[in-house]
């Protein structure tokens, strides 16, 4: 199967860029991205076929933020024409998908559509100034036109839980996209000593809702002493994500007994997991998700919101607990810390859990099959 991927950025380690990079593994396949930073994301992309499609047109001359960011990469794959011998190209993080206006035989697998002009769009308006506001609606009406065009025309759409799906059919009115998880390598992961920590790896960012994790362990901690909570995760150099990294380091400060570790290696952050008594999730209505999946893997309860992805992959009570307020999270934590006997049942049924159903092995002989729908006849 000759594969090509497409892929909006290579800038941090996240769920996203885990699976583009084990696709392009598997197929040995020739990766385009429009933005890539080598030094920031998995460095196992280095051995791999990258390449980079140029910022375009006036998008060079904007200042580096989410703005010129989106444009840019919106430009860099709406005209671009693949001049490879290929079967299927394999679109992911939105807006790579945008390859299919001059392109045919493009499997879109939707790590979710573009949420900012979509679920998020009120949301991210709220966060802008009141002066900035016109220019982004405007903006978002603009790229929502483009964006509903392109997705009439993709052969194929597979989505990353039943979440994503739901919006793909919700915004793009497409009831024909299938689902498919991404995978995990779970004898990679494993549980050594609980060393009274609690744990929230994830990418830094509001949709990730750090705070909402911290105002759970301060609530945990006024009832139970001798624990710690360690936030870790990819810290984005654009301002927006920034200056929100620095509101939880504030944040972090005034609670206490908090350690907030930015861009952990491969190996810190297996470690964190393996010494964790249990692993946290608060994003917004999360897509997928693989946090759960790794502290499944890692023998480790899962506490998560009852939103999006984790409902999918936490089987409440039996590998995990999912919560429905901060306070609801920081009962959870206690519940876990004073039941250790409890704390190892749940990572026992989710190893149990992730080995039977998440597997990469799985993973792959069910995404050849659509392949084979999508690929030259």
């Amino acid at each position: 199967m000759r594969l090509v991927l497409t892929q909006a950025n290579l800038t941090l380690k996240g769920g996203a860029e885990r699976v583009v990079l084990k696709i392009a593994q598997h197929y040995k396949a020739k990766i385009y991205v429009a933005e890539y930073d080598k030094e920031r994301t998995f460095g196992e992309f280095g051995e791999l076929d990258v390449e980079v499609v140029g910022k375009k047109g006036f998008s060079r001359m904007l200042p580096y933020g989410r703005a010129s960011q989106g444009l840019n990469y919106g430009l860099s794959f709406y005209n671009f024409r693949v001049k490879d011998d290929y079967d299927v190209i394999n679109a992911h993080i939105a807006p790579s998908h945008w390859i299919r206006k001059s392109n045919e035989r493009v499997l879109w697998y939707c790590h979710t559509p573009l949420r900012d002009i979509y679920d998020l769009y009120h949301y991210r308006l709220l966060l802008k100034k009141f002066h900035e506001r016109p220019v982004y609606m405007i903006g978002a009406k603009a790229v929502k036109s483009i964006d509903q065009r392109v997705v009439k025309k993709i052969e194929y759409i597979l989505a990353n839980s039943y979440n994503t799906r739901s919006r793909v059919v919700k915004f793009y009115g497409r009831n024909d996209a299938t689902v498919l998880g991404g995978g995990i390598e779970y004898k990679d992961y494993k549980s050594e000593d609980d060393k009274k920590y609690f744990l929230y790896p994830s990418r830094i960012s509001p949709n990730k809702r750090q705070e909402y994790a911290i105002r759970a362990f301060n609530h945990f901690k006024r009832q139970v002493k001798g624990y710690k909570l360690i936030i870790t995760g990819a810290v984005s150099h654009d301002r927006f994500y920034y200056d929100y990294y620095k509101k939880i380091i504030a944040l972090s400060e005034a609670v206490g007994d908090i350690y907030v570790v930015p861009n952990p290696s491969d190996h810190v952050l297996k470690k964190f997991y393996s010494n964790s008594t249990a692993v946290l999730y608060s994003p917004v209505n999360e897509d997928y998700g693989l946090v759960p999946l790794e502290a499944m893997a890692s023998r480790k309860p899962i506490i998560a919101v009852n939103e999006g992805g984790p409902k999918e992959t936490i089987d409440e009570g039996k590998t995990g607990l999912l919560v429905n307020s901060e306070a609801e999270m920081g009962n959870a934590m206690k519940q876990i810390a004073e039941n250790p006997s409890f704390a190892k049942e749940l990572g026992r049924n989710g190893r149990e859990r992730i080995e039977k159903y998440y597997s990469w092995e799985l993973f792959f002989k069910k995404f050849d099959k659509v392949l084979r729908k999508v690929k030259r006849k």
